[in-house]
């Protein structure tokens, strides 16, 4: 599985199209944090990076299925993928190897935006006056989400040797966890009586829950959940196309 891993890493390194969607991610994020006045900051009264945390799933939804969308999708282009599974590996090796290639990479696109927590901290009146508490969960939430879309976007780009194809369909999916289940909740035949219980089911709902700076262990639970769902079927899916 490491060695999957870091050579996925590598990979990912060699390429520019990492450094480019890891510099648009923190160039848009910033670009709406600092300067755009509907989101900005500095028109805000209090210290809080709210924005932050409600427009990056936004942009991981985009981001992250970019990052994985070569992740099979160039092994079954090019024919290597079968050469994978001649080495001493399972395919679950190969997915995981893989899949935590993916969150390492998710987790480059966060580190950078630190900073914006150490501007607000040191621009609060007084310096310091920030819930960092709030913060923490919320990166937490941010994390357990991002995973997510790395499941998704693996599984993706298993489904699929085109790598454009395998971006709409992971780009799709995450969108359609994230905001579906609330939009579908507030159709006229179920606001008011399982309205809460569909909005549950979406990943925005257990998100927010996690920002709100307490662990649930039923947001957690979700999340992994979500995780060893889409891990399983990239598993199973490369099974049947390997053997069948």
């Amino acid at each position: 599985m490491w060695t999957i891993f870091r050579k996925d890493i590598a990979h990912y390194f060699s390429q520019l199209i990492a450094y480019i969607v890891v510099g648009v991610f923190i160039l848009v994020l910033g670009l709406l944090m600092w300067v755009f006045p509907d989101f900005s900051i500095l028109y805000y009264n209090y210290a809080s990076l709210d924005q932050l945390f409600s427009i990056a799933p936004i942009l991981f939804a985009f981001i992250i299925p970019a990052l994985t969308m070569r992740s099979f999708s160039e092994e079954i282009q090019f024919g290597t993928l079968e050469t994978l599974i001649t080495k001493p590996l399972s395919e679950y090796q190969i997915v995981l190897g893989k899949y935590f290639a993916g969150v390492v990479m998710a987790m480059v696109c966060l580190i950078p935006s630190l900073l914006y927590y150490y501007s607000v901290y040191e621009l609060g009146s007084p310096k310091g006056n920030i819930d960092s508490g709030a913060v923490l969960g919320s990166y937490l939430g941010l994390i357990m989400l991002s995973s997510s879309f790395v499941s998704i976007g693996i599984f993706g780009s298993a489904i699929s040797k085109n790598q454009v194809s395998a971006f709409l369909i992971s780009t799709f999916i995450c969108f359609a966890l994230y905001y579906g289940f609330y939009y579908l909740s507030k159709l006229p035949f179920f606001f008011g009586s399982m309205d809460d219980l569909i909005q549950r089911i979406g990943m925005d709902f257990h998100y927010n829950s996690i920002s709100k700076g307490y662990l649930d262990s039923r947001d957690i639970i979700y999340f992994l959940s979500v995780n060893v769902f889409f891990l399983y079927l990239t598993n199973h899916w490369l099974k049947n196309r390997l053997f069948s």
